[in-house]
Formats: C-alpha cells, structure tokens, sequence
C-alpha cells in the first residue's frame, strides 16, 4: 500500500469544498494558498473566472513584520484594503482545503478587521 501524502489529501478536501463554495458578482469568493514560505490570497469572480483583487507575502511592497502569522494578518488587511477600493465588501471565503487554523485564521482575522464581511 502507498501512503497518501498530506497535500493529496488536501486536494481532496478542496474538490469536496469547491462542490458546493461558488464565487458571484454580488459575493466573490477569498480564496487562501499557502506554501512553506509565504501566504497567497485573491478575490475571484467564478462567473467570468476573473480574480479581483490580490495580495501575498512575495509583492515588492510588502513589509516583513514578525513572524508567518504576523504576516499572514497583514495580508488579510491589505487585501481587504483593495476589496474596499474596487467596492468589494461581501465575500465567500474559500480555506482551499486548509485547516481553519494557524496562519490561515491570522489571515481571516485580518481581513474582517479591515472591514471584508465573510
């Protein structure tokens, strides 16, 4: 027998997920990736299959604060930041199979903090 690796298993949660989650004009979905080293988040509308709005720990102008969760709230508030600008302030928010825990909950947090209803 082979093991499953975590990330297959993962991908597994994200295709159950993303049977029911859907992003609309009205209501975009937030969708969250992250790697060993940095946190990724955009806004997408799934209708036109468009992103929005982004934001990630490798842009030019991000500031390093702290550590990866310090980073990841900062993310969620600079992207919650731009959603407010293209008038965006209702979203769906998609883990992307994550645990809703850690990085990704600092990220969350952020965001609701920056105004983003989710």
């Amino acid at each position: 027998m082979s093991k499953i690796s975590k990330n297959e298993k993962r991908l597994k949660r994200k295709i159950r997920i993303r049977k029911r989650l859907s992003g609309t004009p009205e209501r975009p979905r937030l969708c969250v990736y992250k790697s060993t080293k940095h946190i990724y988040a955009q806004i997408i509308d799934d209708t036109i299959g468009k992103t929005l709005v982004s934001a990630s720990t490798v842009e030019k102008d991000f500031v390093k604060s702290g550590d990866k969760k310090a980073c990841a709230n900062t993310v969620g508030k600079t992207l919650a930041a731009r959603a407010m600008d293209n008038g965006i302030k209702l979203v769906v928010f998609d883990r992307n199979g994550y645990l809703y825990h850690g990085r990704l909950k600092s990220l969350a947090d952020g965001a609701r903090e920056a105004g983003l209803d989710f």
